[in-house]
């Protein structure tokens, strides 16, 4: 059975990369890998289904068996993706979604170099501070930091494969997708696995003195 391919998706917090995400998942059959964090939910997210939402120290006893595939540490709360729910879905073949900050995406690259790395990003910076500004959630204070750091982050696109600027969501969905689909067809890992699997099948019918 091919393995699944492991989609890491990044960008600055106001980017919209959650809903560009949420987008992509509708146009495919990828499943999208829940982390988990310390801090608290904000407005109308669910436990389970945009993070797992847990304590410090229950987080930290995790890291501590070894249950993260990457985990990493961003404006003082723990963010990590449990491992054996990724690592079990990619054995049996089905496409993975990271959604995940740079810090941990790159943690992810150094364990995982065939995944593909896509960096998200907003019109503008002064779109990005209105998106960020409009959650109502967060002091000037806290915003002008959250910007410093976006800018910091720019800094390392080098290490991610592609880079889709979100106008509107749909349309980043949909470039999203195209890279899905590239993916699939490019010369690399997916397609020798597709080659192994052939070589089998075709013992089947090939003669044994052949």
């Amino acid at each position: 059975m091919k393995k699944g391919l492991l989609f890491v998706v990044s960008g600055p917090s106001g980017a919209g990369k959650g809903t560009v995400c949420g987008e992509f998942v509708k146009l495919t059959n990828i499943s999208l890998s829940v982390s988990m964090t310390t801090r608290k939910p904000r407005p109308g997210e669910i436990d389970g289904k945009n993070y797992y939402f847990v304590s410090e120290e229950s987080f930290l006893k995790t890291v501590s068996a070894g249950g993260f595939l990457e985990y990493a540490k961003v404006y003082d709360h723990y963010y990590g993706t449990p491992k054996d729910p990724v690592t079990t879905k990619l054995a049996a073949g089905a496409d993975v979604l990271l959604e995940i900050d740079t810090q941990g995406a790159l943690n992810v690259r150094r364990e995982w170099p065939e995944g593909i790395f896509v960096y998200i990003l907003p019109p503008s910076m002064r779109e990005l501070r209105r998106r960020i500004t409009s959650r109502g959630t967060e002091t000037s204070a806290a915003i002008d930091l959250r910007l410093g750091e976006s800018l910091k982050e720019m800094d390392r696109i080098d290490q991610y494969d592609y880079c889709v600027i979100n106008e509107r969501p749909s349309e980043a969905a949909d470039s999203l997708t195209a890279i899905l689909k590239a993916e699939r067809t490019r010369v690399g890992p997916y397609i020798y696995e597709t080659i192994r699997t052939y070589k089998e099948e075709m013992r089947c019918y090939i003669h044994p003195s052949i």
